[in-house]
């Protein structure tokens, strides 16, 4: 029973091992929504196998002083679960991470661990570019103004 397991697992493991691995890069540009309406900017590079994918992210958020509204740059490594192509010309997913958050307002700073959830779609325009669209959850470390922040964005996403 063990043997047959294990054997199972190793096909299992080959055949995602074997499975041509897919990358991609996205620039993107949103809004952080917490606590007021904020550019974010930022870029992610991932790679993929079938359904499971990594991608490595890098964003910045403006303060809003005013507002009391803190800059915020994260830096996370996620994991996602998408659909194996595109339906219809769209590839939805979720993903989850965590990774480092800086946050800057006035004389106040927090730098900590950040987890983040999310999901979004992946919309094939033409060729290897598609329009990426997303939202993500980060929760920050108790040091935090706001120990949760919201994020959407829409970005240039090239595949290869």
């Amino acid at each position: 029973m063990i043997r047959a397991r294990l054997a199972i697992a190793a096909a299992l493991l080959l055949l995602l091992v074997a499975a041509p691995a897919r990358a991609d890069i996205t620039a993107f540009i949103g809004a952080n929504t917490t606590p007021a309406n904020r550019q974010t900017r930022g870029v992610a590079i991932g790679v993929g196998l079938v359904v499971v994918g990594f991608e490595f992210e890098y964003a910045a958020t403006t303060d809003d002083p005013a507002a009391l509204a803190p800059s915020l740059k994260t830096g996370s490594g996620n994991f996602l679960l998408q659909t194996p192509g595109a339906f219809f010309g769209f590839q939805p997913y979720w993903t989850t991470g965590g990774g480092l958050y800086q946050e800057e307002l006035g004389t106040h700073t927090d730098t900590g661990f950040s987890l983040n959830t999310g999901g979004g779609v992946k919309v094939n325009l033409l060729g290897p570019i598609r329009l990426r669209v997303d939202y993500r959850v980060f929760r920050q470390g108790s040091g935090a103004l706001n120990s949760t922040a919201h994020r959407v964005y829409a970005g240039l996403n090239l595949k290869f």
